[in-house]
């Protein structure tokens, strides 16, 4: 239990942690070499020319499957909804073609222009020995939406061209929900969170229960389904299924509250904390986190939506973001999120998920530690009086006291409260906290030197305040 989580535990009614949506890569090994494709069609295609036109007719057989399929499922070949970019528009768009889905139903499918790594074939049409080489285009992909009876809502993303690279996702309240409507647990579910549940604690055994296999079983069965190119024996022998490998994933950590005032109070003294640099659209303070020249991505903390009801406090690093805000009238939700799991150390196949679900259940930790920290913030009494008198340090050197109310030194502080490592961990430096410093004095580094800032600081660390910044 967390600093957080311990302060607030008479408010809260109970709380759990589980994946929220796992959007996964399928990829034919392979097939993801020209040459080891030309060895493919050797051997099980009888030696069959890669060509323009058979790669064409590989994707007008796609098409000519799919149209079977759809008319014998019975389920509609769609348009996606405005906003294509959207997931929530188009689960929206959704919703009316799964009520009263049954198990193993395909309940539409739905026709989108997005981008794929398709093989195309260089040279004339009739060239019957061009050069191969992978392209990436935007081209026609179909999202299979289906009930699978383990998952329960889910959709397959299927590209037609070869090597048939897919996308499969998932979301583990749908599969929490079926594993406790198994086991006989009373519950509510609304919309993508549980606010009421007669057993919190198997309810967490069962979220921390999910394996690999689940992942593979559940993605390998409908990935086959859907590449009719490939046969039973050409898996089997020659390697010829998906793999899958993490692609953007939701962790999050849900604490229901008893009554709404309690996480309105608290929300919002955390979102004044963060007011005291102004109230724009948007709030921006920056991470003081270390970072190399090779770094690319943001480390900010952002605060948006000030204007609707459950603003949301947005903490970005690297690839993703730990967000937190409001949901379902008294959830709080703390929620790290992902496009590259190689972010957080850990690789993308999901044979991770063990690896990976420790270390976003880390940063959730971390993240509730800070917000606590924020909202502890106080001075004792006597500790003013302490921090402006001289240190002796062991070997009798004499350290002056800190003059708290000296633009230097208020810089120095204002620099070392800032939210730093919230979505990632490590530590910072004096030069991380120099530029801070600075920005706070309004001062270039001729007027106050690095020299005089670690001398500044050498005074907190005497103090005990600060022993890690070197």
């Amino acid at each position: 239990m967390n600093a957080f989580v311990e302060h607030h535990k008479n408010s809260i009614q109970f709380g759990y942690r589980c994946f929220d949506r796992l959007l996964l890569n399928g990829l034919i090994q392979p097939f993801q070499q020209p040459e080891r494709v030309l060895g493919f069609f050797n051997t099980y295609r009888e030696g069959k020319r890669v060509t323009r036109r058979t790669l064409t007719e590989i994707a007008d057989q796609f098409q000519y499957w799919l149209k079977n399929r759809a008319e014998k499922w019975g389920a509609p070949i769609l348009e996606p909804p405005d906003g294509t970019g959207d997931d929530s528009r188009r689960d929206k768009f959704m919703d009316p073609y799964f009520e009263n889905a049954k198990p193993n139903q395909v309940v539409a499918i739905l026709k989108a222009r997005e981008p794929a790594r398709i093989l195309v074939a260089i040279g004339d049409r009739d060239n019957d020995s061009p050069h191969l080489e992978y392209k990436r285009r935007w081209v026609n992909q179909f999202n299979f939406y289906l009930n699978d009876p383990h998952w329960g809502r889910m959709f397959v993303r299927m590209c037609p061209y070869f090597p048939f690279s897919a996308r499969v996702c998932l979301n583990q309240h749908h599969w929490l929900a079926i594993r406790m409507r198994e086991e006989g647990i009373d519950f509510q579910q609304c919309t993508n969170a549980f606010l009421r549940c007669s057993n919190p604690a198997r309810l967490q055994e069962l979220a921390d229960s999910l394996t690999t296999q689940d992942l593979l079983k559940c993605g390998q069965k409908w990935l086959a389904a859907f590449t009719p190119f490939i046969s039973d024996k050409e898996r089997k022998h020659a390697g010829c299924q998906h793999r899958l490998f993490f692609s953007q994933v939701e962790y999050c950590d849900n604490l229901i509250f008893h009554r709404r005032a309690a996480v309105d109070e608290l929300t919002q003294r955390l979102l004044d904390l963060n007011r005291t640099i102004g109230q724009p659209k948007k709030i921006t303070m920056i991470f003081g986190r270390k970072v190399t020249k090779e770094y690319k991505g943001k480390l900010q903390t952002v605060i948006e939506d000030l204007d609707l009801p459950h603003p949301v406090i947005r903490s970005h690093y690297g690839h993703g973001f730990a967000k937190q805000y409001v949901r379902d009238d008294r959830l709080l939700r703390t929620e790290p999120a992902t496009n590259n799991v190689y972010d957080y150390g850990v690789k993308k196949d999901v044979e991770n998920l063990p690896q990976l679900r420790d270390r976003m259940s880390e940063i959730v930790d971390n993240y509730h530690d800070v917000q606590q920290d924020v909202l502890e913030t106080f001075v004792d009494r006597g500790q003013l009086r302490k921090l402006a008198e001289p240190t002796v340090l062991p070997s009798g050197k004499r350290i002056p006291g800190l003059k708290l109310d000296h633009p230097r030194q208020l810089a120095v502080m204002h620099s070392l409260v800032r939210f730093a490592n919230v979505a990632a961990g490590g530590s910072f430096t004096t030069a991380d906290l120099y530029a801070p410093a600075l920005d706070a004095l309004g001062l270039a580094d001729t007027q106050y030197s690095l020299a005089s800032f670690r001398y500044d600081i050498s005074k907190l660390r005497a103090k005990g305040d600060r022993k890690s910044v070197v």
